[in-house]
């Protein structure tokens, strides 16, 4: 595990969490580059249903960590392959088809929200600050995660955010659609969304995550690969279970895993 990052597992539910609060869990390259593995590993178990990140002490994260910068980003070359590091754990979240959720207090900021925005639900706890601020260190935002900013709060917010660099609160990103839900105690507001999401059908979640995925990338037709995912969730053993339980008014009991 690389230093600054944490995982855990209880039950169904693994826990990413940024563990650097002396610096306000500001993220390395060394973090942005042992992200892809760590999702990897949760995908990959079997065990596991939900990937929950979140941040150490009183913030998600304030971003990157700005003093790497002159040392990996002083050159052309350096700044690319920065930016994979970046890209790739981008890239690995939001590919998923397991679901995400972004746990969230204090300053969510720059690659911190970059991420939050990768997860699939954002959860945030009253007071807390978001931004993404590229226009003040002369960046620009990579496409794909334009893209999905775009995606999730339309293009005049997202250029606001990127253009100007000002900071909102949670009860403006909650108006904007940045944040699903705002939460006095998001611990257990959020391990209760997590407990639901288990206890659905592990096929639909993560047919339909996968299809979304698809969408937002881009595609506007149905295609072989949909058609598969759908028609083996109707030869599963999860949609006869859903069905019976549903007339027998009781609780699936779901296998697929």
């Amino acid at each position: 595990m690389a230093s600054g990052l944490e995982f855990a597992r209880e039950g169904e539910v693994g826990t990413l969490t940024f563990a650097r609060p002396e610096k306000k869990n500001a993220i390395t390259h060394g973090m942005w580059s042992a992200i892809p593995e760590i999702v990897a590993e949760a995908e990959a178990d079997a065990a596991l249903k939900v990937l929950v990140i979140t941040g150490a002490g009183a913030d998600f994260s304030a971003g990157a960590d700005i003093s790497e910068f002159r040392e990996l980003r002083s050159t052309a070359e350096g700044a690319a392959a920065y930016d994979k590091a970046v890209e790739g754990a981008v890239t690995a979240l939001a590919g998923m088809r397991k679901p995400s959720i972004a746990k969230i207090r204090g300053n969510c900021i720059g690659g911190g929200c970059q991420i939050s925005v990768a997860c699939d639900f954002r959860f945030a706890a009253p007071g807390s600050r978001f931004g993404i601020t590229p226009a003040k260190l002369g960046i620009v935002y990579d496409f794909r995660s334009t893209r999905a900013l775009v995606s999730l709060i339309g293009p005049a917010h997202a250029r606001y955010f990127l253009l100007s660099g000002q900071l909102i609160d949670t009860a403006r990103a909650r108006e904007i659609g940045l944040v699903n839900e705002v939460f006095e105690d998001p611990d257990a507001q959020v391990a209760a969304f997590a407990e639901t999401l288990c206890a659905r059908s592990q096929a639909s979640i993560r047919g339909m995550n996968h299809i979304i995925g698809k969408i937002l990338a881009g595609q506007q037709e149905s295609d072989a690969e949909i058609e598969e995912i759908r028609l083996a969730a109707l030869h599963g053993e999860d949609y006869p279970e859903g069905v019976a339980a549903f007339l027998e008014r009781r609780a699936p009991n779901f296998l697929y895993r």
